[in-house]
């Protein structure tokens, strides 16, 4: 009898808690919610747009977000992560992207047979929602470099410049302030061997700082013009100006091209080939075709 009585509260507070149409249950000192048909945890980590995130030995990642440090594991029909439930509605429903429906826009950018090979390999990927200011300072440190030597570069940052931060009996950083960053000269970043990009960290942090790169005013411009205004601040090619927009503003049609990247559209598609054929969903569809070129299916 008291069993049957402590499943109907957990089916009540399960069912009167809920964002969006997604319901969760904060349960043992986790918040837990059912798994999306679309939800990956190495596909959304390991395919390159964030660099804070690491595989556990148990299968779990733990990662720094937003000054927070998140462990994060997947089971059958769950999902479970170390934080309250009032802390998931205020910062890692919206981190994760849980209100998009992602198979229908992984439906949506099926539009051949290549992309819809590549959105069926890339299922469950999702883009997360980054803070700005980090977005755009990694992705001027990601600048001809490999995802390894990125991480390790924003480690060492973090680590320097960041607040410390104990979860699990370990020592994390936060990512480090554009207020931070600014008061410092190029110098300064020598021991985390980021080498020419010293200066473009720097200029971009006293951007930011100073007001004169508004990433809240860029986030509601189109993708074109916030492009066009990140590319004025030195060090910040098409590229990373469009990560930026993709993984930082939210900027959901934004369309980054790197080497994989061309070399997939080279060998399926015509020369005036058009990513706003994906529309809104265009980020989604190049983060599919990216994940699916790099694993060797260019």
């Amino acid at each position: 009898m008291k069993l049957c009585i402590t499943v109907v509260i957990i089916v009540i507070a399960y069912y009167n808690r809920r964002r969006g149409f997604l319901q969760y249950l904060e349960k043992n000192c986790e918040t837990e919610f059912a798994r999306p048909e679309d939800f990956d945890l190495e596909k959304i980590f390991e395919c390159g747009q964030c660099f804070r995130w690491n595989a556990q030995e148990d299968g779990s990642y733990v990662g720094v977000a937003m000054g927070k440090v998140l462990r994060i594991r997947a089971e059958r029909a769950r999902i479970c992560i170390s934080a309250s439930d009032e802390e998931f509605k205020k910062l890692w429903y919206d981190y994760f992207d849980l209100s998009r429906d992602y198979a229908k826009a992984r439906r949506a950018v099926s539009l051949d047979a290549y992309t819809s090979a590549a959105a069926e390999y890339g299922k469950g990927i999702r883009i997360l929602r980054q803070d700005s200011w980090e977005a755009l300072c990694s992705f001027v440190i990601s600048e001809c470099n490999n995802i390894s030597r990125i991480k390790k570069i924003i480690e060492s940052l973090c680590a320097l410049f960041g607040e410390q931060i104990e979860f699990e009996g370990g020592e994390y950083y936060s990512f480090p302030s554009a207020e931070k960053l600014a008061s410092l000269e190029a110098e300064a970043l020598a021991p985390i061997r980021c080498g020419y990009r010293a200066p473009y960290i720097i200029e971009a942090a006293r951007a930011v700082s100073s007001g004169t790169l508004s990433l809240s005013a860029l986030a509601a411009m189109k993708c074109p013009d916030a492009v066009r205004e990140l590319k004025k601040i030195n060090g910040i090619g098409d590229k990373v100006a469009n990560c930026v927009v993709l993984f930082g503003l939210n900027i959901s049609d934004a369309f980054p091209l790197d080497v994989w990247m061309k070399k997939a559209l080279k060998a399926h598609y015509p020369p005036d080939f058009d990513p706003s054929c994906f529309g809104e969903n265009a980020g989604l569809a190049q983060q599919y075709i990216f994940y699916y070129a790099r694993s060797g299916n260019v």
